[in-house]
């Protein structure tokens, strides 16, 4: 049986970081950051390049689930509405696998200080903040097990989110 990992949440929160060291905490990992099949110069935003990403996920996550060197396959994406998670799961063969499905949630402060650091560091744009905060009351009434980060590291999270897979 192997172990599908989803994790969401808003832009800046950690998402990203938290599975990096989940996947090397994790034996037999391999990681998908959405954001990998998204990106592109211009961002173009229609429902053909939304068709396609949900494509290049679905598409990749079955060949990871296909794989037999994986044990632990982690996805990590905005996901902002549970049709998108919906959506991603039924086109994914999960019968041999079991589903954990994590958002990552913080507060209002909490979020704009790691955005900020990110802004300093030029890893993310100002304009970020203004689009990312009113996406953080989305994640509290979906269907996943929510783990807030507002007063804890990426690491922490990582290994909250491993006991609770390994332990299952």
């Amino acid at each position: 049986m192997k172990n599908l990992i989803f994790i969401n949440g808003t832009m800046g929160v950690g998402k990203t970081t938290t599975s990096k060291i989940l996947q090397r905490q994790l034996p037999k990992a391999v990681f998908l950051d959405g954001d990998w099949c998204w990106d592109m110069s211009p961002f173009i935003v229609t429902e053909e390049t939304k068709r396609m990403v949900i494509d290049n996920i679905t598409y990749a996550l079955n060949n990871f689930i296909a794989c037999s060197e994986y044990e632990n396959i982690i996805f990590c994406w905005v996901m902002h509405e549970q049709s998108i998670i919906d959506e991603i799961l039924s086109r994914l063969d999960t019968k041999d696998c079991k589903v954990y499905k994590f958002s990552i949630i913080c507060s209002e402060e909490a979020l704009i200080s790691r955005i900020k650091e990110d802004i300093k560091q030029g890893i993310r744009r100002e304009d970020v903040i203004e689009r990312s905060v009113p996406r953080l009351q989305c994640y509290h009434n979906m269907n996943t097990e929510k783990i807030d980060v507002s007063s804890i590291s990426p690491k922490e999270a990582a290994e909250k989110i491993y006991n609770k897979v390994i332990r299952w």
